[in-house]
């Protein structure tokens, strides 16, 4: 009963905002204070908040790994909204939309709960004790259709605004469309002045959405509205709101920044939108980044300082609660009319990313508030989502194709081929990238292992370990090939001739070695990788270090791959940000807000039994003679190597993980090798003489890799060893000295036939006392040639250069 009444006082206020504004109106006319303040010319100073894509991420918890956080959380933005409220005078708090879809309680109450007639959203219950003053639809408000968005908005106590979805009527006119929702609203917001005089400020806010949800959301929309761009619905109504009186005019569009190039029906439109007359502050969203911020630091128009975009105020505050957006003006009202002095944008975080310390503690009237439905959901997130039919493992994905993986990527590519339905990129092929990302790396509980059977949602957070975004990039085969060629640096270079035994694998850190993260498969095509070539990139594959080729038969489709031929290639936003898979930094061509985690949940639950066996599209090219390789895992991964006719268990190591052999050995004739060293021959021929490039290459291999650490320099490495600091810059290619960042490696010049030191990489055991007794050197000469900050950690496959003196 008490929720009933409660939800009727809220239609109520919604409903009567017109009335209570124009009553406001009304009463500023004869207000003695607003007559003196006339006089006065008196200066308030007005706060307005933004919160944007918060996902129902009400709680600071991951559903997934069943733990508290500290980085995202409405319970924590609320905090700083709190304390924003009592630092200012005037305020007003506005939420820019992508509520109530994108986490496991919004899946939930979406797709779970059985909701009583009064129920309230659990976003709604929070943003409502925090007093919200305008909400703005974002584009997943639609992903569970009209009825469910009404249904769920239906609980907010404040009124909600969009000025760009209208009614179908199906006429093909648009002079007389209407539209869906209130394009706008208009706050008669009461004031106190720096002298404690009151006034009132007519605040007029409208709201966007990207135009774009017709094709996103297609079959929950068609027939029912239509979409127009952004910025020609702007250049409509705020004129008409300034008619109406508007004093002060914030748009809040759920769209990113986009660039200077103005192109209509944009799904990133702030740019443009800044530059519409009459605006005076913009709340964006949807790109989950920051404004003001430095990667914005360099797009004309943009100052990061004052936080404008071309002279407009401007806020964005991350996604998930992670910042809370602010723009403090100051209004001083001059002939009767309130004028904007200053202005400043800035954005207040609920957590160090720096330190990983917490900023702020959780608001325990929202916890308590949402702590029936946050309790339903970590009962919903442990239920079955499906079934998979075949195992998933992980304890081999370095050096086999692997089923953790297969999943990933075939969630990602059915999503992608989904999205591009009907737009300018249907018909190109997708291929679809991902990587190991449980592989031991944080140790040796540090992998995957999923029984054949049900699947809660909860183990997708150990199929897909990061909260990271949908992004895919448009590659020709020549770029797909390179960003394989970088990814095979995961191996070291094998001797197929030496009766040593070598390690496949490299550690799977950056410290000397290659993070399993970063080793990505690209399914859709076929390809093998030799590891008795050098590699060609360096680790973070901005530069060819090598003029080789570790990927070979490269095949789509059963044919070669064309170095011309354009794919899409599905990967998350941090690959797509490196330029290895983006090198002309403009490759990206969809930049989904949708989790990589949440695709793959959505495409469990849709197929309803998965069977994610790898379908080998990658391979080792067969090594000749029979080289003793092994490679580090888990005990546990004996269980599967019994079957695994290549792989086989070798010994327990003191650390906890186990040695196990690899047989990459060429068993009898190879077609496939035959043909490519007669491929590789012609190129040869065609080529001419190519000795000195081989020379090259090879004397390269014996080149001396240096790893900068804080305060070096080109000249002091130069020094060092007798190099001149601009050889190094033209050896190296690189292209901007003051760029130079600590952890970044670089190769110093070895004259030819002159190597003198040999390599030794490190073994399970080794300490560089056993490796200088083996070589018949004292341990601390090793230490002090090959600068050893401690010499008493070393890594597994790390280098230890050896004199020959």
């Amino acid at each position: 009963m008490i929720r009933s009444i409660q939800r009727q006082m809220r239609r109520k206020r919604k409903a009567a905002v017109s009335s209570v504004m124009a009553l406001g109106m009304a009463l500023s006319v004869v207000s003695p204070n607003v007559a003196l303040a006339s006089e006065d010319e008196d200066v308030v100073n007005l706060r307005i908040m933004e919160t944007t894509d918060i996902h129902s991420n009400v709680m600071n918890y991951d559903y997934f790994s069943g733990s508290e956080v500290n980085d995202f959380g409405l319970v924590k933005t609320a905090t700083l909204i709190r304390q924003a409220k009592d630092e200012a005078k005037n305020s007003l708090l506005i939420d820019n939309g992508d509520l109530i879809q994108g986490s496991p309680l919004a899946d939930y109450m979406a797709k779970e709960k059985e909701w009583s007639e009064d129920e309230i959203h659990p976003v709604y219950e929070a943003m409502n004790i925090l007093d919200y003053d305008v909400g703005n639809y974002g584009n997943h408000e639609f992903n569970y259709g009209l009825e469910y968005l009404e249904k769920a908005t239906d609980g907010s106590a404040f009124p909600y605004v969009n000025a760009n979805v209208y009614k179908d009527d199906g006429d093909d006119n648009p002079d007389n469309d209407e539209n869906y929702f209130d394009p706008y609203v208009m706050l008669d917001k009461t004031v106190v002045d720096e002298d404690g005089e009151e006034h009132t400020i007519k605040v007029g806010v409208i709201g966007f959405v990207p135009p774009q949800i017709m094709r996103w959301d297609r079959s929950n929309l068609e027939g029912k509205v239509i979409t127009k761009g952004i910025v020609e619905t702007a250049e409509k109504f705020v004129p008409q709101m300034k008619e109406e009186g508007a004093d002060l005019i914030v748009a809040v569009p759920h769209s990113g920044m986009g660039d200077v190039t103005q192109n209509g029906m944009e799904e990133n439109a702030t740019y443009d939108l800044s530059k519409v007359d009459g605006i005076n502050a913009i709340l964006f969203g949807h790109a989950h980044a920051q404004f003001p911020g430095e990667d914005y630091a360099s797009l004309e128009g943009v100052d990061i300082e004052k936080g404008t975009v071309n002279g407009t105020p401007s806020v964005m505050p991350g996604f998930w609660g992670s910042h809370l957006g602010m723009i403090d003006f100051s209004l001083e009202k001059v002939d009767g009319e309130w004028k904007v002095n200053d202005a400043q944008s800035k954005l207040k975080a609920i957590y160090d990313s720096e330190s990983g310390e917490a900023l702020v503690e959780a608001d325990e009237e929202i916890k308590e508030a949402v702590k029936d439905d946050h309790e339903g959901t970590i009962d919903y997130v442990n239920s079955p989502v499906g079934q998979t039919e075949s195992p998933l493992y992980s304890y081999f994905s370095q050096v086999q194709d692997d089923p953790t993986i297969q999943i990933v990527t075939d969630a990602q590519k059915e999503y992608v081929e989904n999205y591009i339905q009907g737009t300018e990129l249907e018909g190109l092929p997708v291929l679809s990238a991902g990587a190991p990302f449980k592989a031991g790396r944080d140790g040796i509980t540090d992998f995957t292992d999923i029984a054949a059977g049900d699947l809660a949602i909860k183990d997708t957070t150990s199929l897909y370990k990061y909260p990271n975004t949908v992004n895919v990039v448009q590659l020709s085969g020549a770029e797909v090939r390179e960003w394989l060629e970088w990814s095979a640096g995961q191996f070291n270079q094998i001797d197929p001739n030496s009766n040593e035994e070598q390690l496949l694998v490299k550690s799977n850190d950056r410290n000397g070695g290659f993070p399993s993260y970063n080793f990505d498969v690209i399914d859709g095509v076929s390809y093998q990788i030799d590891v008795t070539v050098p590699r060609r990139y360096n680790n973070g594959g901005t530069e060819v270090i090598n003029d080789t080729h570790r990927i070979k038969n490269l095949t789509y489709n059963g044919e070669p791959v064309d170095p011309d031929q354009q794919f899409l290639v599905a990967t998350n936003n941090y690959r797509a940000g490196m330029q290895i898979a983006n090198p002309d930094g403009e490759s990206i061509v969809i930049e989904s807000p949708d989790e990589n985690r949440q695709v793959l949940v959505d495409y469990i639950r849709d197929n309803g039994t998965v069977d994610p066996k790898a379908d080998g599209n990658w391979s080792f090219a067969p090594v000749k003679g029979n080289p003793d390789l092994v490679f580090y895992s888990s005990p546990e991964a004996q269980k599967y190597s019994k079957d695994n006719e290549k792989i086989s268990f070798d010994e327990k190591l003191d650390n906890g993980f186990a040695k196990y052999s690899i047989d990459l050995a060429a068993k009898g004739n190879n077609d496939e090798e035959k043909k490519d060293k007669e491929k590789d021959e012609e190129k040869n021929n065609d080529k001419g003489n190519n000795d000195s490039k081989e020379t090259d290459s090879t004397d390269k291999e014996n080149d001396m890799k240096y790893v900068l650490k804080p305060g070096d320099t080109l000249g002091k490495i130069g020094a060092q060893y007798g190099v001149h600091w601009k050889t190094l810059v033209d050896y190296n290619s690189i292209e901007d000295v003051r760029k130079l960042m600590p952890g970044l490696e670089i190769m110093i010049p070895v004259p030819d036939g002159d190597a003198d030191y040999e390599v030794h990489l490190v073994k399970q055991g080794d300490t560089l006392g056993k490796i200088a007794a083996q070589y018949d050197v004292h341990w601390k000469d090793l230490a002090t040639y090959n600068k050893l900050e401690n010499p008493h950690m070393l890594q597994i496959g790390q280098e230890i250069k050896i004199p020959k003196n």
